[in-house]
C-alpha cells in the first residue's frame, strides 16, 4: 500500500512504546500515512510511570525539523510535547519557515502516572504564542483547566472552556472529556461557527496509555489526506475507542492500545 500523505510529528519519545513519537508512528503508519519525526526528549518509562525526562536540545529540535522539510514537504504536522519555553520558541521559528497550515497541537502537560512533562513558563508561553498558530488543539479535561484558568466539572463548562481557547487563538479546539467521571464520554469539537459533541460509551479498563498522543495523529492523518477538521476528529475519535477496545493487557500498570485496529467509515464520508 502507498502511503497517502506525510505527517511530521514533533513530540517526545516513550520507551515503552505506548505513548509519544512511538504511538503517533504507528497510528499514521496504519492509517495509510507516512510518519517523519524530530524528537524534542527521551522519555525513560514504562507502564508503571515515568522514570527519567531527558531533554533534546532546541537548536537540535530546530535542525531535525527544517532538515526533513527541506526535502521531505509534510501534508500535516502532529506538536506534542513540547518541555520548554526555548523548545516552544524553537519550534515556532520553524513554523514561520513551513508552508503547512495543517498543524495539530496536543498540549502534552503530565504523564498518564502524573509526571509533570512541561514547566510554568513554557505552559505561559504556549498560550501566549503558539496556540494562535495551531489549526487545532486537542487538550483533555486537566490540560484545558491549566490553559483556561477555569474549573471544568460538566458539559457546559467545557464548552466555556473552548470559547475561551478560541479567544486565545485557536482556529478549532477537540475538548476532551475522558477524564469526566459519567457512564459515556463526551468530546467537544466548535470553532467560531459550529460545535459538535462525539458520545461514546466508557470502556472500563486501565490501558489507555497513550490515547491522546494516538487522536491527535489520528486527526493530523486524516487532515492531511484531505478530510474536513470535523470529520478527522470523528475518525479519530473512533479509531481511538477501537483501539482502547482491543484491551492489549500489557504490562502491569497503565498499558498501551491497539494501534493495530480497524474501523469502518461510511461510505458517504470516504
Amino acid at each position: 500500500m502507498k502511503p497517502k500523505s506525510k505527517i511530521l510529528i514533533i513530540a517526545g519519545s516513550d520507551s515503552s512504546g505506548g505513548a509519544g513519537i512511538q504511538a503517533d508512528i504507528k497510528t499514521v503508519t496504519a492509517l495509510g500515512g507516512y510518519a517523519m519525526t524530530a524528537v524534542t526528549a527521551i522519555t525513560v518509562q514504562n507502564t508503571y510511570g515515568v522514570k527519567k525526562v531527558i531533554p533534546v536540545k532546541p537548536r537540535d529540535i530546530e535542525d531535525q525539523i527544517l532538515y526533513t522539510c527541506r526535502d521531505l514537504k509534510p501534508n500535516a504536522l502532529k506538536i506534542g510535547m513540547l518541555q520548554s519555553e526555548k523548545v516552544i520558541f524553537s519550534v515556532l521559528k520553524t513554523l514561520k519557515k513551513i508552508k503547512t497550515k495543517k498543524i495539530i497541537l496536543d498540549p502534552v502537560m503530565v504523564s498518564k502516572s502524573g509526571v509533570k512533562l512541561i514547566n510554568d513558563s513554557a505552559i505561559r508561553y504556549l498560550k501566549k504564542n503558539l496556540i494562535k498558530k495551531v489549526y487545532i488543539i486537542t487538550p483533555n479535561i486537566p490540560e484545558a483547566e491549566v490553559l483556561t484558568n477555569i474549573k471544568i466539572k460538566n458539559k457546559n463548562d467545557m464548552l466555556k472552556a473552548g470559547n475561551i481557547l478560541l479567544r486565545m487563538g485557536a482556529q478549532n479546539v477537540l475538548l476532551k472529556g475522558g477524564h469526566k467521571r459519567s457512564k459515556y464520554v463526551e468530546d467537544i469539537f466548535l470553532n467560531k461557527k459550529e460545535f459538535k459533541i462525539f458520545k461514546n460509551l466508557r470502556l472500563k479498563t486501565k490501558n489507555t496509555h497513550g490515547t491522546g498522543c494516538t487522536l491527535s495523529s489520528a486527526i493530523a492523518t486524516f487532515l492531511s489526506c484531505g478530510k474536513n477538521i470535523k470529520n478527522s476528529c470523528e475518525y479519530g475519535i473512533k479509531y481511538v475507542n477501537q483501539a482502547i477496545r482491543s484491551n492489549l493487557n500489557f504490562g502491569k500498570g497503565h498499558g498501551p492500545i491497539n494501534h493495530l485496529n480497524s474501523f469502518k467509515i461510511k461510505k458517504e464520508f470516504r
